[in-house]
């Protein structure tokens, strides 16, 4: 991902640091590689997305980990969390419905085979890894 950077200083180069606005096509890649990974239940591609330090909130985690918080924190344990979630939907696909780009941010919403609508506010770090998401259904 090669985000448009706000914040230049002679144009070219960005700065460490600097808040970075995703433009439209940098959104849609992502949540279409995104989507893509979760329907071929492909972990090692769905895991690439994320920082060593994410951290995830979802009342789906809360449900599957047995915690009232719903917080997953690091990468392994968001992948053991996906894991188990995979384990427990195999027929688990999404289709997405909108995609929504901010300033180091993007919002996927799609539906998933059971009809339910959800929507996930990814934070992305300057690499353009997920570092926090948020999860809301209907």
């Amino acid at each position: 991902m090669s985000p448009r950077y706000l914040g230049r200083r002679g144009g070219t180069r960005p700065q460490k640091g600097v808040a970075k606005l995703l433009s439209e096509v940098e959104a849609r890649k992502f949540a279409q590689l995104w989507v893509e990974a979760w329907n071929e239940h492909d972990l090692d591609a769905v895991m690439s997305r994320y920082a060593a330090d994410v951290v995830l909130t979802s009342p789906t985690a809360a449900r599957l980990l047995g915690d009232a918080s719903g917080r997953v924190v690091g990468k392994d344990a968001v992948r053991r969390y996906f894991e188990r979630g995979l384990e427990a939907y195999p027929e688990l696909r999404f289709e997405l419905l909108d995609v929504m780009w901010g300033i180091s941010s993007v919002v996927l919403y799609y539906v998933n085979q059971k009809g339910t609508r959800t929507a996930e506010f990814m934070e992305l770090n300057d690499a353009g890894s997920v570092v926090r998401v948020v999860a809301n259904y209907n």
